[in-house]
């Protein structure tokens, strides 16, 4: 079997048994493709070909081109989860990954907006026309549920619950979640819905999609679309250029922190497998942590 051949297996692996994010099995596809170019020049063609210095010089190459050590360091967690892959299916006989370290990296953390801003944030767009709701209810439902981009592109009508005060969520993996939502982004879904039922511009075929946000043409919001929306909102407070669906989500995690949530409760929420991914949210001020001292610590005074 062909190198080729054998990523599309680990591929399908991902995607069948592993139920990766399609845009999770599409990144491991683009690095593995990668390492295949690279081993090719030097006369591999299988995964039996893969050996220690291969590797290393694969890596040097793509600091050599630029690529940050965060994505160096992607690209060979991706290489090591196809090693894993070829020897449970005797490809391989030993890992040529042992020895080989990534690049230390370490975590840029989005600034999380103030309560303050992300009100102007969420009352900015018109809410007069369809689309102005639309586009409100969404950055409602980023930082008041702290969802991902992809999450809020995937709702449907049926996931939201407006009764119990609940949606639910399809996060990665296909891992289903409830999460509340407030009255605050409640209301902004209900005055959308209200707006996509009633609008005259609004073709019937967004009226009658399952989508919960949706173009005039039904199709469901694309991740880009998302993206512009909430640029375009930030840009017209004159919030800079680092507002993007992300931002909403860190400032979702960062507010429940600093108010008194939990760890645990925050991660939950956020739908992290790993409570250790949570644990980047909890920078908190150091105000913060001075006033919570001298609250809590009998001898804080």
């Amino acid at each position: 079997m062909q190198l080729e051949a054998e990523i599309d297996a680990f591929l399908e692996h991902l995607r069948v048994e592993r139920a990766l994010a399609k845009n999770s099995v599409l990144a491991y596809g683009r690095d593995l493709t990668d390492l295949a170019l690279s081993l090719s020049q030097t006369g591999g063609k299988r995964a039996a070909d893969l050996g220690a210095a291969d590797l290393r010089d694969w890596l040097r190459q793509l600091g050599r081109r630029g690529l940050s050590g965060r994505s160096i360091a992607r690209r060979l967690s991706a290489l090591r989860g196809f090693v894993r892959f070829a020897l449970r299916e005797g490809w391989i006989a030993q890992d040529p990954t042992q020895g080989l370290t990534p690049p230390r990296v370490g975590r840029k953390l989005p600034r999380d907006k103030s309560p303050a801003e992300l009100t102007a944030l969420l009352a900015s767009p018109g809410p007069r026309t369809p689309r102005g709701a639309r586009d409100r209810a969404i950055l409602a439902v980023l930082y008041g549920g702290g969802l991902r981009v992809s999450e809020v592109c995937s709702l449907q009508l049926t996931d939201l619950d407006r009764s119990a005060g609940v949606v639910k969520v399809l996060g990665k993996g296909d891992k289903p979640r409830l999460v509340p939502l407030g009255e605050v982004c409640l209301d902004a879904i209900d005055a959308y819905l209200q707006a996509r039922a009633a609008g005259d511009k609004v073709k019937a075929k967004a009226k009658a999609t399952r989508s919960l946000f949706c173009g005039p043409s039904g199709a469901p919001l694309t991740r880009q679309a998302v993206w512009k929306i909430v640029r375009k909102a930030g840009r017209a407070l004159g919030l800079g250029s680092d507002l993007f669906p992300h931002a909403l989500r860190h400032s979702f995690a960062s507010h429940l922190l600093s108010g008194g949530a939990d760890l645990r409760s925050v991660q939950l929420l956020l739908g992290h497998a790993s409570i250790t991914t949570t644990e980047i949210y909890t920078h908190v001020s150091a105000a913060h942590v001075e006033a919570a001292f001298r609250k809590a610590h009998p001898r804080a005074s």
